[in-house]
């Protein structure tokens, strides 16, 4: 809510993704209880296409979608900020949700902000997506030769319990 209230004072047109739906119904209270206008896209939601066009048309500021329901076939180019309120263990899946912003119509700049809470699983994961990324990158780095440099060390992190 903090992060939510300078956006919509400051006009935006904002998507928040959870993988949750009750989370997004724990949101959706908190949004209610501002008195700000929103849609919400579920797998449970019956007028899916009234949701988006509202959205869409500008008539409301906030945009609640799971990351299930909301991850294919949506078009979202009225959203300038789009907020990852829990991660999706899978990147891909990430990916498809702030990829509903930028599609063909997109006339403005899109910030994305992934909220991961300290000391988590999914703070772990991202540091493993982190390294593993590093890992990759080196193979291809000029000179490497292709080797995969990484000692005992790196190899028991990957594998060292979460804590």
């Amino acid at each position: 809510m903090a992060m939510l209230e300078p956006l919509v004072a400051e006009g935006r047109k904002v998507l928040i993704f959870s993988q949750f739906v009750e989370m997004l119904k724990l949101i959706e209270a908190d949004v209610k209880a501002q008195g700000w206008d929103y849609a919400m896209l579920t797998g449970r939601t019956r007028k899916r296409t009234e949701q988006i066009e509202l959205f869409q048309k500008g008539e409301v500021p906030l945009f609640l979608i799971s990351l299930k329901a909301g991850g294919t076939g949506l078009t979202l180019t009225e959203a300038d900020t789009v907020i990852l309120y829990d991660p999706w263990w899978n990147p891909a899946v990430e990916r498809q949700a702030m990829d509903r912003a930028h599609r063909i119509g997109q006339t403005k700049p899109v910030f994305v902000h992934r909220l991961i809470a300290e000391g988590t699983v999914e703070s772990a994961i991202q540091q493993l997506q982190a390294k593993k990324q590093a890992l990759a990158d080196a193979l291809f780095e000029e000179g490497a030769g292709g080797r995969l440099d990484m000692g005992e060390d790196d190899i028991a992190a990957l594998f060292a319990p979460v804590g």
